[in-house]
C-alpha cells in the first residue's frame, strides 16, 4: 500500500481557508516541478507523484470553483523553452494530456464527453488508442511539401528550435510523400530513442569517460539538443508521429484517417493503434498493452485515447493545458526500498522550509535515485491537518527503511516506511522553528501544512531564489544567468535586486575590477552576459508579473491578469484601489476576473502595498520595456471581450459554450458587471438579465450569438 501524504484531507472535508491555502502550496509545487521536467528533462519528482499532485490540484477547483481562473495552473502545459536555441512560437499550442490511473477515470471521460456533446444513450462513440511514448513531443512544420522547421513542445505556446538536428533523424521526412498534400501542415510525434540503442550509447559513453544518461528519455532529449548537429545525427533517434497543429486543409475526418494518412505521406506510425468503441474496448487496450510493455524496445508510461471525430474534437476544444477529447490512461508505477540516511531543509524564495530525502542511493528499474522531497513536517510526522494521528502515526526517521516509487523513469517519491525494519537508533526529525539560512523565525499559518520564514527581506536564500526565480526561464529568461551567478553576483553585493541586472553593464565600465577579471569570466563570456541581458531588456507583460515572484501568481495566472488589465500601469492603477478595502469597487472587479479568489488578490494588494516592493519595480521599469501579452485569436470579433452566460442554453451546453468563447479570444466570468461586454441569455436567465439592463450590458440570444462569432449551428 502506497503511504499516503498525512497532511491531505479530504477536499469534500476542507474548510474555505484550507482550501486556498492547499490551492496556492501545490501551485507552486507543480510550477516547479514542470520547469526541471520540461527544461532540465530532469524531473525531481515521479510520474505518480506529479499525477496526484495535479489531481489533487484540480480536485480542489472543483470543490472550489472560485480558486478556478480562466487560466488555472491545471491548465498549465510545461515550462519555458531552455536556452540555447532560438524560439519557435507555434502556431497551434502542443498541449498535454490530463491522466486516468483506473477504470473508473477512463468511464468518467467518455461520460464527460457524452454530457458536453449532448449525445443520445445509444449514439456510437469511438477513439483511437495507442502507447504512449516516453519521448520528446516536437512539432515539424511543412511547407509546400518540406520541412522548414522543426520545434520541441517547450511551454506548449514556445518551443525551442531544433530543426538543423531533427535532419538528422533517418525517419523524419526532409520532403512528403504524395503531390495533393496541405499546403501548409505542421505535424507532431515524439523523438524516442530504443532501449537496446540506450544501452548501447551509454557503453560507449562510459568508454569515453563521458556522463551516461540515466534513461532513455533523457538520452533522446539530450541528443536531440546538441549544439553541434553531427553529434546528434551520431545518436540513433526514432520518430513516431501521432498527431497535428496548423494544417491549411485537412485530409480526413477522422483521428484514425489522419494517423492512416500520416503513414502514407512518409512517417512511421505506432503499428500498435487501434480503433475502440466501448469503455471495455479501451481497457482490454489498456491491460493488453501493459501486458506487452516489457517486450518493447521503447519506453511506454500509459496509453492515449482520442476521440475519433475530428468535428466533435473541435466541439470539445480545450482547456489552456490540455485537450477535452483526449486522454492518458497511465501505468502503475514501480517501487523499491533503500535507507533515509539523513533530512535536509531547503528554503525557497516565498520562504517555504522544504524537508529534501537523503536516500541510500537505489536503482528503480534502471535508474539510481538519492533525493526525495518529503514535503512538509506533517508529513514526515504522519499526522493530519486536524492534528490526528494517520496510519497509527507512522513517522518518517533518519535511518528508516523506506519503500520509494517511481513512474516514468524519474526521480521517485517515499510512499511508506518498513517498521519492522526500523533501527533502534532511528532518529526523529526535530523540523526547525528558525529558518536555517538565516535565522528567523518560521512560522506556520492557520490552514497550512508548511512552515516559512518570516525574514523575507533579510533571508538571503529567499533574496538569491528570488532573483533566480526572476531570471528564470518562464520569467525573463536570462541566458548565462544560472544558479551558480545569481548566488556569486549576490554575495559580492552585484546583483541585489532585478534592477541591479540590467545596470549591471553601466557599473561594470566604471568599475575598478571587472567582471571579465572573475575566475570563470573572460570578455567573450561577460559579452555574451551582456548581450543576454540587453535581449530581455523588452518582456511581455505576463512574464515581469510572473518574474515579480508574488506568492499565489503562477505563470497561468501572471497570464490572466496580463490580459485583463493590458499594461503593468493599469494593474498598479487597480491594485492601489484594491487596497483600499474588500469592500472596494476595484477590489471585486480583481475578484471577478476570470474566477480569481480572495487568496490571489490579497497576495496581489500586499505586494503593491509595499512602498519597497513599488520602489523596486519603478527601478527595474526604468530600465525595460513591457510590451502587451500577445493577443489570442485577435480577428475574433469577441477577442478580449468580457462574456456572461445564463440560462438554460439550447444549441450547446454551458461547458462548451465557454470554450468556444474561450477559444476566440473572448473572457469569460460568472458575474455581471459595467466590465461586461455581452450576456448571452437562454430560457430561464434571472438576476443577471437584471444586472445586465442596470448596467447597460448588451444581451444576445444564442442565434445572436452565433451570428456575431460567425458560426452557423
Amino acid at each position: 500500500m502506497a503511504r499516503q501524504d498525512p497532511s491531505v484531507i479530504a477536499v469534500d472535508k476542507l474548510t474555505a481557508k484550507q482550501a486556498k491555502a492547499e490551492h496556492a502550496r501545490l501551485e507552486a509545487g507543480i510550477r516547479q516541478h514542470d520547469q526541471a521536467y520540461y527544461q532540465k528533462d530532469a524531473p525531481t519528482v515521479s510520474d505518480a507523484a506529479y499525477d496526484a499532485l495535479r489531481r489533487r490540484y484540480e480536485a480542489i477547483e472543483d470543490a472550489f470553483p472560485d480558486l478556478r481562473t480562466l487560466e488555472s495552473l491545471s491548465r498549465k502545459i510545461g515550462a519555458a523553452p531552455a536556452r540555447g536555441f532560438a524560439k519557435v512560437r507555434h502556431a497551434v499550442p502542443m498541449l498535454s494530456l490530463q491522466n486516468a490511473f483506473d477504470a473508473e477515470e477512463v468511464a468518467d471521460f467518455v461520460g464527460r464527453i457524452r454530457r458536453f456533446l449532448n449525445l443520445r444513450e445509444d449514439e456510437p462513440v469511438a477513439f483511437t488508442a495507442e502507447p504512449k511514448i516516453d519521448g520528446l513531443s516536437m512539432s515539424l512544420r511543412y511547407e509546400s511539401g518540406v520541412l522548414v522547421t522543426a520545434a520541441t513542445r517547450g511551454d506548449g505556446s514556445e518551443g525551442e528550435d531544433v530543426t538543423a538536428n531533427i535532419q538528422t533523424v533517418t525517419e523524419v521526412p526532409h520532403r512528403l510523400k504524395g503531390k495533393k498534400n496541405p499546403p501548409v501542415c505542421e505535424l507532431r510525434g515524439e523523438i524516442y530513442m530504443t532501449k537496446a540503442d540506450f544501452l548501447a550509447l551509454n557503453t560507449r559513453q562510459a568508454a569515453a569517460g563521458e556522463p551516461v544518461f540515466a534513461n532513455p528519455r533523457n538520452s533522446a532529449a539530450g541528443s536531440l539538443r546538441q549544439k553541434d548537429s553531427s553529434v546528434t545525427a551520431s545518436r540513433p533517434l526514432h520518430f513516431f508521429a501521432y498527431s497535428w497543429g496548423e494544417i491549411s486543409e485537412m485530409p480526413a475526418n477522422t483521428q484514425s484517417g489522419m494517423i492512416e494518412w500520416l503513414d502514407e505521406i512518409g512517417f512511421k506510425t505506432n503499428p500498435l493503434w487501434k480503433v475502440v468503441r466501448t469503455v471495455d474496448e479501451m481497457l482490454a487496450y489498456h491491460r493488453d498493452m501493459e501486458a506487452k510493455r516489457a517486450k518493447l524496445d521503447y519506453d511506454i508510461d500509459g496509453v492515449v485515447y482520442k476521440l475519433d471525430r475530428i468535428d466533435w474534437q473541435d466541439r470539445l476544444g480545450f482547456v489552456s493545458r490540455s485537450p477535452r477529447w483526449a486522454i492518458a490512461h497511465k501505468f502503475a508505477a514501480e517501487q523499491a526500498t533503500t535507507v533515509l540516511r539523513d533530512i535536509e531543509i531547503q528554503v525557497g524564495r516565498t520562504g517555504a522550509l522544504t524537508p529534501v530525502a537523503k536516500l541510500e542511493p537505489v536503482t528503480v528499474g534502471g535508474v539510481v535515485v538519492q533525493n526525495a522531497s518529503l514535503h512538509n513536517e506533517d508529513y514526515i510526522k504522519g499526522i493530519g491537518n486536524d492534528g490526528e494521528p494517520i496510519r497509527d502515526g507512522r513517522d518518517i526517521r533518519i535511518g528508516d527503511t523506506v519503500i520509494v516509487q517511481r513512474a516514468g523513469d524519474v526521480i521517485p517519491q517515499i510512499v511508506d516506511v518498513v517498521l519492522d525494519k526500523r533501527p533502534r537508533a532511528a532518529k526523529r526529525f526535530d523540523f526547525p522553528a528558525k529558518c536555517p539560512a538565516c535565522g528567523s523565525h518560521a512560522v506556520r499559518e492557520d490552514g497550512e501544512a508548511v512552515r516559512r520564514c518570516t525574514g523575507g527581506l533579510i533571508c538571503p536564500a529567499q533574496q538569491v531564489e528570488r532573483l533566480r526565480h526572476f531570471v528564470s526561464r518562464t520569467a525573463f529568461d536570462i541566458e548565462g544567468l544560472g544558479e551558480k551567478q545569481v548566488q556569486a553576483f549576490f554575495a559580492d553585493g552585484l546583483v541585489m535586486e532585478p534592477a541591479d541586472i540590467f545596470t549591471l553593464k553601466a557599473r561594470d565600465a566604471r568599475a575598478a575590477k571587472k567582471l571579465a577579471d572573475r575566475e570563470g569570466y573572460g570578455e567573450i563570456s561577460v559579452r555574451n552576459l551582456f548581450d543576454a541581458i540587453d535581449a530581455r531588456r523588452t518582456v511581455s507583460l505576463n512574464r515581469l508579473i510572473y518574474a515579480l515572484g508574488i506568492r499565489h501568481i503562477g505563470e497561468s495566472n501572471a497570464r490572466l491578469l496580463a490580459r485583463h488589465f493590458g499594461t503593468i500601469e493599469a494593474l498598479r492603477a487597480a491594485l492601489k484601489e484594491a487596497a483600499k478595502g474588500k469592500d472596494s469597487e476595484a477590489y471585486g472587479d480583481l475578484t471577478a476576473v476570470g474566477g480569481i479568489g480572495e487568496v490571489v488578490a490579497d497576495a496581489l494588494v500586499e505586494f503593491f502595498k509595499e512602498s519597497r516592493n513599488n520602489e523596486a519595480l519603478d527601478r527595474l521599469l526604468a530600465e525595460i520595456t513591457v510590451e502587451p501579452m500577445e493577443a489570442v485569436k485577435a480577428d475574433s470579433p469577441v477577442a478580449g471581450k468580457i462574456i456572461v452566460f445564463t440560462g438554460a442554453l439550447e444549441k450547446m451546453t454551458r461547458d462548451e459554450a465557454k470554450a468556444m468563447a474561450e477559444r476566440l479570444g473572448a473572457k469569460t466570468a460568472g458575474s455581471v458587471s459595467k466590465k461586461t461586454d455581452y450576456v448571452v441569455a437562454g430560457p430561464g436567465a434571472g438576476s443577471k438579465l437584471g444586472k445586465a439592463k442596470e448596467f447597460g450590458v448588451e444581451v444576445l440570444t444564442e442565434d445572436e450569438w452565433f451570428a456575431l462569432i460567425g458560426e452557423r449551428r
